[in-house]
């Protein structure tokens, strides 16, 4: 199915952006660098267990083991201290990152209740999106019935796009559903 997307990336978008972007050397034309999704766990540091869980679901959804990320400094109001566990994140690069952009764009955003579309305003100037997902259970490799906690996770697009206007236009052409204005 990726191979897919693949295909109607170098057949239709690019070319498209070539034109839209009068760019004058295939490499300047935008493509996806690295998909970063990061779970931050509250309770990671008083339940293992917990933290293993969502490491699984995690691991289930990107089809690669996700590491633990740990805090970098000590903060009292939060009861955390440094180096303990508050999350975990994973990095996903070549096919697997076109695997999981596939499925999130054609199965996982699709299945979201009340779902309007993706935001535009969630560009960070230099041509990457970060989007938010309440909830792994979009997903549909995972089990409803084997979660231990409802989790939200973090999904960064990082492209090689140097302003927004062509990180749209790259993400707008590759099928992911932006909110219409």
């Amino acid at each position: 199915m990726s191979a897919k997307m693949i295909e109607h990336y170098k057949s239709s978008v690019a070319p498209e952006l070539t034109k839209q972007f009068s760019y004058g050397n295939a490499m300047q034309v935008p493509k996806l660098e690295k998909i970063v999704i990061n779970m931050g766990v509250k309770e990671a540091p008083n339940d293992a267990k917990l933290l293993e869980s969502l490491m699984r679901d995690l691991s289930m959804i990107s089809g690669q083991r996700p590491s633990v990320r740990r805090s970098r400094k000590a903060i009292a109001n939060f009861k955390i201290r440094e180096n303990m566990p508050v999350g975990c994140a994973v990095t996903l690069r070549g096919q697997r990152m076109w695997d999981f952009f596939t499925r999130l764009v054609g199965t996982a955003i699709p299945r979201i209740r009340d779902f309007r579309g993706v935001p535009t305003k969630s560009f960070d100037g230099h041509g990457n999106y970060s989007l938010g997902i309440s909830e792994q259970i979009v997903f549909p490799e995972i089990d409803y019935d084997k979660v231990a906690k409802v989790q939200g996770m973090d999904i960064t697009i990082v492209t090689t796009a140097k302003t927004d206007e062509e990180a749209f236009a790259l993400l707008a052409g590759l099928g992911m559903p932006f909110r219409r204005k």
